[in-house]
């Protein structure tokens, strides 16, 4: 760990934290040594970070005055913390870890008012069952998304039949109680979409389709609306 990502991590646990947040707590939230978190707490003051408390007492995070705090209006925020909300529930573990972090700096940044609006949000957001373990590296998956690169991976489907599948991937999305893939599939020479806890084995084929993803995406995307349209009407007629 560089010593630039060991501060940045140092600031998001006194961030994260209740105040004051003891120097032992900061040893197991971190990893490193008490002494470190001394020099660290020390060298952040010395770049700005105002860190009120002392060893054996405890830290508390006011941030660098020099930063102007983030100006949103009330339902700018009750969208934000509900849709930041949304995500550690239904989100990744990455994600989800990403959503509380987020809202961390979110708490630190804004005006005293607003801070209490944020931490007692009139909007929320439950379920009673997490959507199902992905059975792959998700972060590696959005990377190769983002990257345009072709993946390859096992994929089990609902009779339980498993075959190794190439796609180009397209898009991650939250649908029926699951994240799904959305993306090309190379067997089939068609669009699918693919259940990340169905998943396995994924990996990098060394091909990539840029800069074709945002097209394919917005056609798959139309595809899966035109049927949707047609369903609709299927019922409607069956009515």
């Amino acid at each position: 760990m560089t010593r630039t990502h060991r501060l940045f991590q140092l600031m998001q646990t006194l961030r994260s934290l209740p105040a004051p947040v003891t120097a032992s707590a900061l040893v197991n939230e971190t990893g490193v040594s008490l002494r470190t978190i001394y020099r660290d707490i020390d060298a952040l003051r010395g770049l700005g970070a105002v860190i009120d408390g002392e060893a054996g007492f405890g830290y508390t995070l006011i941030e660098d005055a020099t930063l102007p705090p983030l100006a949103f209006a009330d339902d700018e925020l009750e969208a934000l913390v509900l849709g930041l909300r949304e995500v550690t529930v239904i989100g990744d573990p990455a994600l989800a870890e990403a959503a509380n972090s987020a809202l961390a700096k979110l708490k630190a940044r804004l005006p005293a008012r607003q801070t209490h609006r944020l931490q007692h949000a009139v909007l929320d957001a439950r379920r009673f069952g997490r959507p199902p373990e992905p059975g792959i590296d998700v972060r590696a998956l959005r990377a190769a998304t983002w990257d345009e690169a072709t993946i390859s991976f096992h994929y089990e489907d609902a009779k339980g039949a498993v075959s190794r599948r190439q796609v180009d991937p397209l898009s991650i999305v939250y649908m029926q109680n699951a994240h799904m893939l959305m993306a090309w599939c190379h067997l089939r020479s068609d669009f699918r979409a693919f259940r990340l806890d169905r998943m396995r084995d994924l990996g990098l084929t060394g091909a990539h389709f840029r800069p074709r993803r945002v097209p394919m995406l917005r056609d798959f995307m139309e595809r899966l609306r035109a049927q949707a349209v047609e369903r609709a009407k299927d019922r409607a007629l069956q009515g």
